[in-house]
């Protein structure tokens, strides 16, 4: 598959014949309208796409001749539904909008919701409360839910229900032929197992079926600690994790908050610790469980009580709107005190760190045990994991080295496995390395290889 070919009007105009949807080329200046970068634009500012063509499909026979119009033009093809979307530019090929392909059907005796393919969270979440259900969704629901999935999905329930993957009950898929099959544990298992987690190069999933589970509320939120308060918490947070039940999932940020606006006024300028703590249970027992963390230090902000599943967004309160940012991640197998040592030194208060956001999520319980039948969903391996964030591009050259410093000193900790979600682009043969085991990623290439064997879906370098 070639990386970019020359498309003439007459090629574009035949796809825009043939597609429900809106077909922009590069150079199209549309009236009223998107153009093709602007269609497809990525969460993040820093990222800037440019590619041959966007189509913005309507209908999953728009995402076929899509892909068969790629495959005859030998053009590489990448999908972008609604949520953060690809975090290295895009100079080529032709990228998919799914956007028009949202939708949730819930089926409450089943417990399983239809999802189309441009759906995000929130609109699963507002569905499936209607009847009593919940997905085990992201601490974002804004962002799209198939590409979350895709990638395993670690989320506030990890710890109580496992990884989003894990519920997932079906695929349909736009394959690199322009054929379309259902994935299931019956049908196409082998597309099925390296879907859920697997990430990319198989296909465009364009719906999915994904058990509910029966929640109404949760006792969870966010303790937020002033910077005198930081090291005592963060330490005495890692320690209660060490007997911390399965059913508790837990995290904490080292927040170094900007004079903003949209920060809330008390914090604003202000390096805090945020503590998120869930628990899918009574609020009593909930309580009890929270109180070890409350007793810690005494709190700027305590939101930590019983609400809505149609809250649970509100537990991480993760900013919605795009805008400048650079991820970086990593999986570690455990934090101790001579960890927690370097961390505060290198990115807690006062350290000088680039990065407006240093956290740390407790996974494992439910999410360390695979599904029946397997998956290729990777970092249950990891007993952490850790996320970079950073907002300010003239620093980003600094987030640039604070990330690679992180990698080399944190080695001693590392996990055998980071979950790809939390791996930022470009995934190159190193980064990788990290996301599966060397078994798992083995058979993902197999797989690949059976379902696209020239590489039309691009997901990597």
């Amino acid at each position: 598959m070639t990386a970019s070919t020359t498309l003439s009007p007459t090629d574009v105009a035949a796809l825009r014949d043939r597609v429900t949807g809106r077909v922009l080329a590069r150079g199209d200046l549309p009236d009223g309208g998107p153009t093709a970068a602007e269609a497809v634009a990525a969460h993040s500012t820093l990222v800037a796409h440019d590619p041959d063509v966007a189509v913005l499909a309507e209908t999953e026979a728009d995402v076929v001749e899509a892909v068969r119009f790629a495959a005859h033009h030998g053009l590489r093809v990448r999908s972008h539904a609604t949520g953060h979307g690809e975090s290295s530019p895009i100079t080529d090929g032709v990228v998919l909008g799914t956007s028009g392909l949202a939708g949730v059907e819930v089926d409450p005796a089943s417990r399983v919701a239809r999802i189309g393919a441009g759906t995000r969270w929130n609109a699963v979440v507002d569905a499936a409360a209607e009847h009593g259900l919940a997905p085990v969704t992201g601490s974002s629901t804004s962002v799209g839910v198939v590409g979350y999935t895709l990638g395993g999905g670690y989320g506030p329930l990890t710890r109580s229900h496992g990884l989003t993957s894990d519920r997932v009950r079906g695929f349909r898929v736009v394959l690199a032929d322009g054929s379309v099959v259902e994935a299931g544990p019956d049908t196409e298992p082998d597309l099925f197992w390296a879907l859920r987690g697997g990430k990319g190069g198989l296909g465009v999933v364009t719906r999915l079926d994904l058990e509910l589970v029966p929640l109404r509320t949760l006792y969870a939120g966010s303790l937020t600690f002033d910077a005198p308060h930081v090291e005592d918490v963060l330490r005495g947070w890692a320690a209660w994790t060490a007997t911390a039940p399965d059913d508790v999932t837990t995290s904490v940020a080292v927040l170094a908050l900007p004079d903003l606006p949209f920060v809330p006024e008390h914090l604003r300028g202000r390096t805090v610790l945020a503590l998120r703590f869930a628990y899918p249970g009574d609020p009593a027992e909930g309580e009890r469980l929270a109180a070890p963390l409350r007793a810690l230090a005494p709190a700027l902000a305590d939101t930590v009580g019983e609400l809505p599943v149609t809250a649970v967004a509100t537990i991480h309160a993760d900013p919605e709107d795009a805008g400048p940012s650079w991820v970086y991640g990593a999986g570690l197998r455990e934090v101790d005190e001579e960890f927690l040592d370097r961390f505060l030194a290198e990115l807690g208060p006062g350290s000088g760190s680039p990065f407006v956001a240093a956290e740390l999520r407790h996974v494992g319980g439910a999410g360390a045990r695979d599904v029946e039948g397997g998956s290729a969903a990777g970092g249950r391996t990891a007993g952490f994991l850790l996320s970079l964030v950073g907002v300010n591009p003239p620093r980003l050259p600094d987030m640039v080295a604070a990330a690679a410093s992180f990698a080399q000193w944190s080695q001693p900790w590392a996990a055998t496995e980071t979950n790809i979600n939390f791996l930022p682009g470009p995934w190159t043969d190193d980064a990788l390395a990290r996301a599966w085991s060397p078994e798992t990623a083995a058979r993902l290439a197999s797989v690949r290889a059976a379902y696209d064997p020239t590489g039309l879906f691009a997901w990597r370098v």
